[in-house]
């Protein structure tokens, strides 16, 4: 018999580590945004530089997560409401603004009106067509940004059903069943002093922990290390997260990052405003006058040193710029050709885990003092 929560996995001696990367994922509705940008850059760089030490999987599979409410249920308001429309000649701020449009209606979809769309999912590894189209711009977008597609389009199923997953935490009393009461599902992580959190309503939905559960729980056990990044809003969820797979003998790492904040708002893209400060509109207003290098280290620079790890710093056209232009001057500068060593390089930022920090990796390229970086290190991981 499979064990429930399976012993931690360790490398062999003479192997290098394995390390499983699960930044959140974006719900394909809307248009990325500045905050989206920032956790996606991260891990982008966190990526790219410990992969200089180990063996990295980079998760970023939206199959999971479609079948939580927020996508499932903008599908089921967008064929109830404009019917067969054709989406492909739509923009992602087209599609966002009728997110937006669903948010604002306060009207959420019942369980048997989503039934049909999960079974197509499910079933047909089927994606509505709204969908669909803005997995396909952000295909573009991160190839304009150069990060790598971590399989946007790909169906890429949880390695476990609902089912098995309650089973398992049940398994573990890490449960509250109270569905043949006509209830929900909870996660019971009282022994640790938090509180219930539902993960399955009574009308059977699942809700993001639960996917990510569904998801993370038969994948941890292989790795050696396991790094969850998410944005400070999402915090109390994933503390939880690392709970549970932590229990299921994983070594677990958390990275919390703020939000952008726009005009002195911090503010969900399900509300709007974003129109001068989508992806595209970015890269159009920071691409002008730019090669393709400095473009993608100038934003790496900016939304990783220059904005940090929390809100403090609100968006700034006059900073990206600034950025952008020291990119320029790093890769033109000649003293940045060093034969150091890059995995001795990126190690040195790994505090006491085995993945390689962004944040003091990229600041530490603005430092004064600092010795230019070397053009491998910059080609490799920023560019």
């Amino acid at each position: 018999m499979v064990p429930m929560f399976a012993a931690e996995a360790r490398p062999a001696e003479g192997r290098r580590a394995r390390i499983l990367v699960a930044p959140v994922t974006v719900t394909p509705t809307k248009p990325l945004t500045p905050s989206h940008l920032k956790g996606l850059l991260w891990t982008d760089v966190l990526v790219r530089a410990t992969a200089a030490l180990a063996d990295v999987t980079h998760l970023g599979s939206h199959t999971a997560f479609h079948s939580c409410e927020q996508t499932v249920g903008f599908w089921e308001f967008l064929d109830r409401t404009f019917g067969d429309l054709d989406y492909s000649a739509c923009s992602d701020e087209d599609i966002g603004e009728l997110y937006v449009r669903y948010r604002r209606s306060g009207q959420t979809p019942t369980a048997a009106a989503c039934r049909p769309y999960l079974e197509a999912l499910d079933e047909h590894s089927w994606v509505h067509p709204a969908s669909a189209r803005v997995l396909d711009i952000w295909q573009d977008q991160y190839a304009q940004l150069g990060m790598a597609d971590p399989g946007l389009t790909r169906h890429q199923p949880p390695g476990l059903a609902l089912e098995e997953t309650i089973a398992r935490l049940d398994a573990e009393g890490l449960c509250v069943d109270l569905r043949r009461l006509g209830g929900p599902v909870y996660l019971d992580p009282t022994r640790w002093g938090m509180p219930l959190r539902r993960i399955v309503a009574a009308d059977g939905r699942p809700n993001y922990l639960a996917c990510a559960l569904r998801q993370l729980l038969p994948l941890v056990p292989d790795y050696d290390e396991t790094v969850l990044l998410c944005d400070r809003e999402l915090q109390p969820d994933y503390v939880l997260l690392q709970r549970v797979l932590t229990k299921a003998g994983a070594t677990v790492h958390r990275v919390t990052l703020g939000r952008v904040a726009i005009d002195g708002q911090i503010d969900s893209a399900r509300h709007g405003g974003w129109h001068r400060h989508t992806a595209a509109a970015l890269l159009r207003a920071a691409g002008a006058g730019y090669d393709e290098a400095a473009l993608r280290f100038g934003l790496r620079l900016y939304f990783i040193a220059v904005l940090g790890p929390g809100t403090s710093v609100p968006f700034s056209f006059d900073l990206l710029h600034r950025s952008l232009r020291r990119a320029r001057l790093l890769l033109t500068d000649d003293g940045g050709a060093t034969g150091t060593d890059l995995a001795d390089l990126v190690g040195r930022h790994r505090g006491r885990h085995r993945y390689v920090d962004p944040y003091r990796l990229t600041s530490g390229l603005l430092a004064r003092r600092q010795r230019r970086p070397g053009r491998e290190l910059i080609r490799t991981v920023f560019a």
